[in-house]
């Protein structure tokens, strides 16, 4: 059994002493330099670099966001703004100039072919291949280059390492996007959500819009598919994109008329797995539940790399902006990997992760951890978690499923949901890594969203008695976890799949409406979590099929919380759970014998 370690730690700092040191003073800038890739079109960069003749490693941050956000002018006047601000800007994420250039980096910042000042046209396939070959025989660069950001900044590195160019050395992708692309780590379960549109408003692309064009005659019989689906049309910003006939939002266009997975796009990521070689540190932060692609792109990236890789998982809340989060520690391993000196950063477990209600970090050598204790809680009657399965040929459980009703969003805003807890936990109980659902279930349509909920629940340091105090007080509760499955994607590829990690098909051809009335099995994938049920806490789990955007007009009023694409229809929804049914919750329990807690200086 491997031990992990339970570390003092700030949500977006991991644990650590490494400080590089100040080395330079003063900053040269390049701005708006013209690259030139080999077709002749040209790239638009800034370089800031230290006010010295030494050569010295470059980190490249590029992406198709504008680029002038990232000026020193820009992060003067907003200094780095929490989530909750109204300043609060996802697409600043390029990392801290001053901080980078002081510790002897140059910081390149551009912007990819067909955004802002960038020219368009001609074929992007090798532009990062040449812009990092420039980069590494500029007179101020020593040969070395490693690459910085967050988002689409940590998809570029990616993308980079796999072009294989001789001076790249190492990467550290930051939510770099996923690594199943198009479909699958974007739409957890097949299960459609508006996350692009959310993004949508910070781009600087190129194009022009003009009037709905003529579509191939495959993509014009799936749009006319997408037009008589209701569970689209009734989302009017849906419905628009599907009308312009990918004049507007292309990219989002060919989701919603293609929304499937297929064998192709997975042979393709596991195929790039095998041509990224140099030195991978992947990260995210449980806050990328909600949006996925990031989330569930950083954890498979460092489950498919074979080169040295580390994994980090940082805190619950979106990382500030202009971003400067966990820069000791991106210098800490390219000062290794790029300046040659012994920092440590290989020595020690290659995954950290935040753990929730601990707030401390714990450090492991693998994810999952090794000594997971994979544990089954049934849901049972009156809203009840057990461990204990349902005895067969008894009187054991209730033969009745549990029942929501939910009415479509043209008729309610009103969510209806099941909920099953545990009772008041005796001990702390940590809960680290992936998790599943098991669902018996039945529906009077052909198709419904299962949106499953985890939650910590209390603290309830109190037994049920006699007293007319209702079955449960009001306790505060927090979201841990979440995951999702469109009932018509519930077909599973077996030799892929794990009891704590399924894996659907999520084709056009695999896809199956359900019989209604019928009583199906679903296994739904929960997004991992780390999290410290407290004593006297519950274990909560939450079913329901629907989720509404939380402001007006279609938007949201929280950043990147995107809402999901639901029935159009009213769907009664049973849920079984009995010795012939046994429906479970299926957690990643860590002994907490097998933690050591290491305690705050």
């Amino acid at each position: 059994m491997n031990q992990a370690t339970l570390r003092p730690g700030l949500p977006a700092e991991p644990p650590g002493n490494y400080r590089p040191a100040l080395r330079y003073s003063g900053c040269v800038e390049h701005r708006d330099v013209m690259v030139p890739m080999r077709d002749g079109v040209s790239l638009c960069v800034d370089i800031y670099r230290p006010d010295t003749a030494d050569k010295l490693p470059a980190l490249l941050a590029i992406a198709p966001y504008n680029k002038e956000l990232l000026s020193r002018e820009y992060a003067a006047a907003v200094p780095p703004q929490p989530a909750w601000s109204s300043l609060w800007a996802g697409a600043v994420e390029a990392g801290d100039t001053d901080f980078l250039v002081s510790r002897g980096y140059i910081h390149v910042v551009g912007t990819t072919r067909g955004a802002g000042k960038s020219g368009s046209g001609g074929n992007p396939a090798w532009d990062y291949f040449d812009l990092i070959e420039w980069i590494a025989v500029q007179p101020w660069c020593d040969g070395n280059v490693g690459m910085i950001g967050i988002s689409a900044y940590g998809a570029a590195q990616l993308q980079a390492a796999a072009l294989q160019p001789p001076h790249l050395k190492a990467i550290f992708p930051y939510d770099p996007g996923p690594a199943y692309r198009e479909f699958r780590d974007r739409n957890p379960g097949g299960v459609l959500h508006t996350f692009p549109l959310t993004i949508d408003a910070g781009a600087v692309s190129h194009g022009s819009t003009g009037a709905p064009g003529k579509l191939s005659d495959e993509t014009e019989a799936l749009w006319r598919e997408a037009m008589s689906n209701p569970d689209l049309v009734m989302y009017h910003s849906l419905y628009n994109i599907l009308s312009m006939k990918g004049q507007k939002a292309p990219i989002f266009f060919h989701t919603l008329v293609r929304p499937y997975d297929t064998p192709d796009l997975v042979r393709k990521a596991e195929e790039m797995f095998e041509r990224i070689q140099i030195p991978a540190y992947l990260g995210t932060g449980w806050y990328a539940q909600t949006y996925k692609s990031h989330f569930q792109g950083a954890q498979h990236w460092y489950a498919g790399l074979k080169s040295p890789r580390k994994l980090m998982i940082t805190g619950p809340a979106q990382l500030e902006r202009p971003f400067r989060a966990f820069h000791n520690e991106i210098l800490r391993w390219y000062d290794h990997w790029l300046k040659g000196i012994d920092t440590g950063v290989m020595d020690e477990p290659a995954v950290q992760v935040y753990v929730m209600g601990a707030n401390q970090w714990l450090q492991a050598d693998s994810w999952p951890l090794p000594q997971t204790q994979w544990t089954k809680f049934y849901l049972d009657s009156w809203e009840r978690l057990r461990t204990e399965p349902f005895a067969e040929q008894s009187r054991d459980g209730c033969t009745a499923p549990d029942s929501f009703v939910q009415m479509p969003p043209t008729q309610t805003r009103s969510i209806q949901k099941l909920r099953y807890l545990t009772p008041p936990l005796a001990q702390d109980t940590l809960v680290a890594g992936p998790a599943a659902l098991h669902l018996h279930a039945a529906i009077d349509q052909d198709d419904t969203n299962w949106m499953v909920v985890l939650k910590d629940v209390g603290p309830d340091e109190s037994l049920q008695t006699a007293r007319d105090t209702g079955p449960l007080p009001t306790l505060p509760e927090r979201e841990v976890s979440r995951g999702w499955l469109k009932a018509s994607h519930r077909a599973l590829v077996p030799e892929r799949s794990q009891p704590w990690k399924p894996w659907h098909k999520l084709t056009r051809e695999a896809q199956q409406k359900v019989v209604p009335g019928a009583v199906e099995e679903y296994a739904i994938e929960l997004m991992s979590t780390a999290n410290l049920f407290r004593r006297g806490h519950r274990i909560c789990v939450e079913i329901s099929s629907l989720d509404l955007p939380t402001g007006v007009g279609g938007n949201t009023n929280v950043e990147y919380i995107p809402y999901h694409v639901g029935s159009s229809k009213t769907t009664l929804h049973k849920v079984y759970r009995d010795a012939t049914h046994p429906s479970h919750l299926l957690l990643p329990l860590i002994p907490m014998h097998s933690v050591t807690q290491e305690d705050a200086v």
